[in-house]
């Protein structure tokens, strides 16, 4: 029997391995929330294409996102609980759309760390 195997996924993956190797903490972080927004525009765009096991794969991958996120946190440092606030209550919105879907909320989380990563960037470079 012969396995399916979707090829953009293997490079999806063979790209995310390479470039969390050689990555530091907020190259990482930036990654994390590359795939966290990634992966709530596949959920949202499944979700509207009926594409149920899209859309599940797609949640996933941003719950795993936002564990990594969440576990990246000093609790100690000056905005560390405020991070784990924000990231749990994320995890749980993402959670509870993979049994009712709230497109709406999703764009909004999509939309919040989109701007997050966007600062991000702007500080990496400045």
């Amino acid at each position: 029997m012969l396995l399916r195997r979707d090829p953009c996924e293997a490079y999806r993956r063979v790209d995310f391995d390479a470039r969390v190797s050689g990555a530091d903490a907020r190259e990482l972080v930036n990654l994390c929330l590359e795939q966290l927004t990634g992966s709530l525009d596949r959920a949202l765009f499944a979700a509207q294409s009926g594409d149920n096991a899209m859309k599940s794969a797609a949640l996933t991958r941003a719950v795993a996102s936002l564990t990594a996120l969440h576990m990246g946190v000093a609790p100690e440092g000056a905005t560390g609980e405020a991070l784990l606030q924000l990231y749990g209550a994320a995890r749980r919105s993402v959670l509870d759309s993979a049994v009712h879907f709230d497109a709406e909320r999703l764009a909004t989380i999509r939309r919040d760390f989109e701007e997050i990563r966007q600062a991000m960037r702007r500080s990496m470079v400045g």
